[in-house]
């Protein structure tokens, strides 16, 4: 697969998102706005926090009752007791805690900080945004509406800031997906000395999404961008696909 110049365009002064909002209809909006055209290929990589909003999936603290053990981890973690309880309550299995910091397993199997439940860039003291139910669907859905629209084949991302656990700092990642293959499998493919490849598959939509980060800066509000000119593979697609298996995680 040859690969040549790959271009990011950020959808910038995208209106501001509330719950039951047609996502897709505003992003193709705004796309006509700036002028751009869509073409088949491109990647949208949408910030998941824009998605929750649209899905409804924030919290009002101020509804929340904490629950005892919510209480308890609160009292370790030096954290609000109900912002504990949301985390909890999205959360499949505690995987590790130290300090302030809680390291969970989501129930779409994620393994992140807090269950990906947050309180940057949403309106309200007491409100915290979650991860969408089903962040495929969520891709799926926008990526359907602009085919109808547009008439052109793009794959769409949502994507989410997660921490490593061997490096510094924080990257982009796909935790949702639809319209391409999210890994690309080299193995039994020769480098360039003539070794075959054993073990190399490349986490292509976590790149793409990290990628699109550079240009989807948090305080100037551009939760869109649009990756052009990577020759993915098209297809149905799911972020599901880049979770490692538990017989295959070596740290479990």
């Amino acid at each position: 697969m040859k690969q040549g110049r790959v271009t990011i365009i950020g959808l910038r002064h995208i209106p501001k998102v509330r719950s039951g909002d047609n996502l897709a209809k505003t992003i193709v909006a705004v796309v006509k706005r700036q002028d751009i055209r869509l073409r088949n290929g491109d990647v949208l990589v949408v910030a998941q926090k824009v998605v929750s909003k649209a899905e409804g999936r924030t919290v009002s603290l101020r509804d929340v009752k904490p629950s005892q053990a919510a209480r308890l981890l609160a009292r370790s973690l030096r954290k609000d007791p109900r912002h504990v309880e949301v985390i909890l309550r999205e959360t499949r299995r505690v995987v590790r805690q130290r300090g302030s910091h809680l390291i969970v397993q989501t129930r779409h199997g994620l393994v992140c900080a807090n269950a990906g439940v947050d309180k940057s860039n949403i309106e309200g003291q007491d409100v915290v945004s979650l991860l969408p139910r089903d962040p495929d669907y969520s891709a799926r859905r926008i990526r359907t509406h602009i085919r109808e629209t547009t008439g052109k084949d793009v794959a769409v991302i949502v994507s989410d800031t997660f921490g490593r656990p061997w490096r510094i700092g924080q990257t982009n990642v796909a935790i949702g997906l639809s319209g391409m293959r999210p890994w690309m499998d080299y193995r039994g493919i020769k480098d360039m000395f003539g070794y075959k490849l054993s073990v190399t598959m490349m986490a292509i939509a976590d790149e793409l999404a990290s990628a699109a980060e550079l240009v989807m800066n948090k305080s100037d509000g551009v939760p869109v961008a649009i990756v052009r000119g990577y020759p993915h593979r098209r297809t149905r697609g799911s972020a599901r696909e880049l979770v490692r298996p538990a017989r295959q995680d070596l740290f479990r």
